[in-house]
């Protein structure tokens, strides 16, 4: 064979590849990525909060698609992130130790190497009753009929803890029900349960709701005296915070409680770049989160590397950095 013919031969050779390379690019740039949201159910903070993150990732972020999911809340979507079936979600923070360290809820699992992107809020412990029913402080719940959140929500594990704080042992002293923030205000509402507990942000639609029911008048009560004999036994992750008598309607006092921060949180895995742009645009896009739901207040420069239980994620690190804030 001529040494033209050889020439012509492999100059074809690279055209086909050429074109077949950037086919192939063209149709990655094309096909995109796709982000799922774990949140929780319809009547918290979550959802729309994580409806609205989706909102910003896909408005944003160049060939990003993201959408919000309803779970059950923070145990399910730490395993959701595990499993590979949700590539963010909002936890709370003692949820993400115990999932980091392989404990509680996740011993069966193993350990998940979980990061965060970004601290968004606080959560507010609620132990919700209504006036008449006898029940004045947390230890008067013993032998009642009490909803202790939705199997697999960061709620039900607070809840046991905070029980636990006050000598009473959830699984024995209760006639429990385990339903959801909404379904819970409405057994409430209709007399089906004596009292139901709720960890979330302020107002928590499903509580605003029962709260301003003619003829009802919800009590909410202090949970937060035993705080350190909670973090003692499962690590620093709580603060007392304050619910002011104001959030919700007839309520007479401001309510001490037990808080927790909220963390959105990716994989360890995830794409540095892509950690780096969600954590870019959801707090300089903060505006639009908050046209959603006021807790994204609190999403801000100053309070989004504070509290977090967990390390953060490189992507995010290096946003935070730009902005001179030093990830402790």
């Amino acid at each position: 064979m001529s040494t033209r013919r050889r020439l012509n031969i492999f100059m074809i050779l690279l055209t086909i590849i050429f074109t077949f390379s950037l086919g192939s690019l063209g149709e990655a740039q094309t096909k995109g990525v796709r982000l799922s949201i774990a949140t929780g159910g319809t009547g918290g903070v979550y959802y729309p909060l994580g409806g609205g993150m989706a909102q910003v990732i896909s408005k944003y972020i160049p060939n990003t698609e993201a959408t919000a999911e309803v779970t059950a809340g923070s145990v399910d979507n730490c395993k959701l992130i595990q499993t590979g079936k949700a590539e963010l979600a909002l936890i709370m923070a003692d949820i993400g130790f115990d999932a980091l360290k392989g404990e509680g809820r996740f011993k069966a699992g193993g350990a998940i190497p979980l990061r965060t992107i970004g601290v968004v809020y606080s959560n507010y412990m609620h132990f919700v009753t209504m006036e008449g029913s006898g029940i004045k402080t947390v230890s008067d719940l013993k032998g009642k009929r009490v909803s202790t959140g939705s199997p697999g929500s960061g709620t039900e594990v607070k809840t046991m803890r905070v029980l636990e704080s006050y000598g009473i042992d959830g699984e024995k002293d209760l006639k429990r029900d385990r339903l959801g923030v909404a379904e819970s205000a409405g057994a409430l509402k209709d007399r089906k349960i004596d009292a139901f507990t709720w960890d979330g942000g302020l107002p928590t639609a499903a509580v605003l709701d029962i709260a301003a029911t003619p003829g009802i008048k919800i009590k909410i009560l202090n949970n937060a005296d035993y705080l350190e004999k909670m973090n003692q036994k499962y690590g620093p992750v709580y603060f007392k915070l304050t619910i002011p008598k104001i959030t919700y309607p007839h309520m007479d006092a401001d309510v001490s409680v037990v808080g927790v921060a909220n963390l959105l949180v990716c994989h360890e895995k995830m794409d540095p770049a892509l950690a780096y742009n969600i954590t870019k645009f959801l707090l300089e896009k903060q505006p639009e989160l908050v046209a959603v739901h006021k807790e994204a207040l609190n999403f801000t420069l100053a309070t989004a590397t504070v509290g977090s239980s967990l390390p953060f994620h490189p992507g995010a690190i290096k946003y935070y950095q730009e902005k001179g804030i030093v990830i402790k």
